[in-house]
């Protein structure tokens, strides 16, 4: 049509403009920050526990399969000890006088004998036991030491240190000793071998005047030890 004009629509809007708002968000109520930091605590607690459990179910599960798990006809021969026994924080000496902490001896099996420097024979028959013992163990053998743990300031006899070797000899205070290791009601405690497993547990304890017979026991128990410790205890510190 003549006279007529096309407009574009917007151009007959009236423009206006809108200040800029200023949104302030709303602070979190203290209480509601203590509460986050608690649930993320509990949380983060949780999930190292999990970590120690995941850790420690292998050694969980070689003591359920020899405490436990087992025909019931099975019998040990050594006594086991329940609970195991913590090994104390203590200070012991070497054969020549150094010392050590007794705590640097975990990460083995430990068949442990007891008794005055002097080593009289019964002294000598449980270094000989404790010696074969580990020798039977064949290819296991490296998993246990021998550890001889002398109660007083006795010397020891020239002729015995050649037998020793493995094995190690140290002075132990004997109130701490006996604080650790216990004898069989009515016998002393130089009386028995004793085995304290590699996280330095004494869990398990021979009895008294071990002969031949005895030892042949014995050593059916060792294998069952080294059998359900196979999967997490290795030779060596």
């Amino acid at each position: 049509m003549s006279g007529s004009k096309l407009s574009n629509p917007s151009e007959n809007k009236k423009t206006v403009d809108v200040p800029l708002a200023m949104t302030v968000h709303d602070m979190p109520a203290p209480g509601e920050v203590a509460q986050a930091d608690e649930r993320r605590t509990v949380s983060g607690r949780f999930k190292m526990l999990m970590v120690m459990l995941v850790c420690a179910a292998p050694v969980i599960a070689s003591y359920v399969t020899y405490y436990v798990i087992r025909p019931e006809s099975r019998r040990n021969y050594g006594e086991l000890v329940t609970p195991p026994k913590d090994m104390p924080q203590a200070t012991v000496r070497d054969m020549q006088g150094k010392a050590l902490q007794l705590s640097s001896l975990k990460g083995q099996w430990l068949l442990v004998s007891v008794g005055s420097g002097a080593c009289d024979a019964a002294c000598q028959q449980n270094l000989y036991f404790q010696r074969q013992l580990r020798e039977v163990l064949g290819k296991d053998k490296d998993r246990l030491d021998r550890l001889w743990l002398i109660n007083d300031e006795a010397a020891v006899p020239t002729k015995l240190l050649p037998a020793l070797d493995p094995s190690q000899a140290l002075r132990m205070d004997a109130a701490t000793l006996q604080s650790w290791l216990s004898p069989a009601p009515g016998h002393a405690l130089q009386d028995h071998l004793y085995v304290v497993d590699p996280m330095g547990n004494w869990m398990m304890r021979f009895p008294a005047h071990m002969d031949m017979t005895a030892a042949s026991k014995a050593k059916r128990d060792l294998e069952r030890l080294m059998r359900a410790s196979a999967s997490w205890d290795q030779p060596g510190r």
